[in-house]
């Protein structure tokens, strides 16, 4: 997959789009609880989309090997690692949920994000869950951090990798971040660990997502019979977040930040460099 550059034009498409799909969370949040269920969450996320005059990118999407994705997002529970398609299961206090959301705008920009949800509240959820989800969430932070021209991606998934294995936890290595623009999928493939020093080098003007999988258990992973649904071999929790990122001249910016984003870890100082 070929790398695209984005200039001033690219680059505004692709703030307002990272935008939107941040507030389609916003909107979900409330409504994320016990009793709810993965599905209505995914009709509500559609009836949200419309009033944005945005469209889901995973609604119907089909890379070659897979069925078509039959949800406006993906809602991946407990040991679902990713690719979680909405069902009619009651959601329960103490699972954690991430839903991941890519829209994409009327000018054909994608913005895609996620965030983890503890379903009742953390007093509801697990320590080993309340940790996971935190220290996935901090570890995609030391991965936004590290973005400046001239870094390599490898120096990204370093640090990752090193600040998940250091928590005790595993990184799931067979899927990764990717670059976005006017495709949902383009270069480079963000790895979630790795040496410093090595792939890609950084350009401004590239974005990406970081979107760590990090379990709770061993790293291997499970394909589900659905063609898409992707649990952890050894049935442990897993955790993902996601941002879109721009490579600017001088550092980063995150553009999937809006009103209702969760509040930065105390060692980042900025969103944008």
């Amino acid at each position: 997959m070929s790398i695209t550059y984005k200039d001033e034009a690219g680059v505004s498409g692709m703030r307002e789009a990272c935008r939107l799909a941040s507030e389609v969370l916003d909107f979900l949040t409330p409504h994320i609880q016990p009793g709810t269920t993965t599905l209505e969450i995914d009709r509500l996320s559609a009836d949200y989309m419309k009033t944005q005059g945005t469209r889901s990118a995973t609604i119907g999407y089909q890379p070659g090997g897979y069925p078509p994705y039959p949800g406006h997002l993906c809602t991946s529970v407990n040991q679902v690692i990713c690719h979680g398609i909405p069902n009619d299961k009651p959601l329960k206090k103490g699972d954690i949920m991430n839903v991941d959301v890519t829209v994409i705008t009327p000018d054909g920009w994608f913005g895609d994000n996620s965030r983890m949800y503890l379903i009742g509240g953390e007093v509801a959820c697990s320590v080993q869950a309340r940790r996971l989800s935190q220290v996935t969430f901090d570890a995609m932070w030391k991965g936004l951090l590290m973005v400046k021209p001239g870094v390599r991606l490898g120096d990204i998934g370093h640090a990752i990798q090193t600040f998940a294995e250091g928590n005790g936890f595993s990184v799931v290595r067979e899927f990764c971040g990717h670059g976005i623009g006017q495709r949902f999928h383009e270069g480079p493939q963000v790895l979630h660990y790795g040496r410093p020093g090595t792939l890609e080098e950084l350009k401004p003007g590239m974005t990406f997502t970081i979107e760590p999988m990090i379990n709770a258990g061993k790293r291997d992973i499970k394909e589900m019979n659905d063609g898409w649904t992707i649990v952890t071999k050894d049935r442990s929790l897993s955790a993902q977040w996601e941002h879109t990122v721009l490579v600017t001249p001088t550092g980063y910016e995150v553009l999937t930040l809006s009103a209702g984003s969760p509040p930065l870890p105390d060692f980042v100082t900025a969103t944008k460099t």
